[in-house]
């Protein structure tokens, strides 16, 4: 995994030079893996919920103590993110935790359950953002998605480079 991360890094160090004037190495490789998490993001949430979930709602049925089931039905958008997200949220941190903020030596469970909580935050904001655009406001989930994601950008980079990852001194 090491030898991927060096890889990884090595490619994006590659690019940077000529944006070198304007922001730092750190927020490049940030930029760089949170931009291709981001499209992966947005891949995987366009081909599941089109051709996976295939725009029908989803009803799960939980046993609880073998006492009474409880049936949940997520709407099809809402379904696609709970998918999406665990997959995204181990790609992310495993791309900031080695290729961008590799020089942080808190210990891994700490930075992963930081990382969590950062991830949370933007899950709530996801949600609901998608509630109000799509079921309220009418429009299109995959470009509702986008939009939102717009917005948590700029709240992970905060929380990630004073948080969760931080160097200490």
């Amino acid at each position: 995994m090491n030898r991927i991360a060096q890889t990884i890094t090595k490619i994006i160090d590659f690019f940077y030079r000529p944006f070198s004037n304007w922001m730092s190495e750190q927020f490049f490789r940030y930029a760089a893996c949170g931009g291709g998490n981001l499209v992966l993001d947005w891949v995987l949430y366009f081909f599941i919920y089109n051709f996976v979930i295939g725009h029908d709602l989803v009803y799960l049925n939980l046993q609880i103590f073998k006492l009474s089931n409880l049936q949940i039905c997520l709407t099809p958008h809402i379904a696609t993110l709970c998918i999406v997200f665990p997959i995204t949220l181990l790609t992310g941190f495993w791309l900031q935790k080695y290729v961008t903020f590799s020089q942080s030596e808190l210990n891994s469970w700490r930075q992963l359950g930081r990382y969590i909580l950062i991830v949370a935050l933007n899950l709530a904001i996801n949600y609901f953002g998608l509630k109000l655009c799509v079921e309220t406001l009418g429009w299109y989930p995959t470009p509702s998605k986008m939009a939102i994601t717009l917005i948590t950008v700029a709240i992970s980079y905060i929380g990630q480079k004073y948080f969760t990852f931080r160097v200490s001194k």
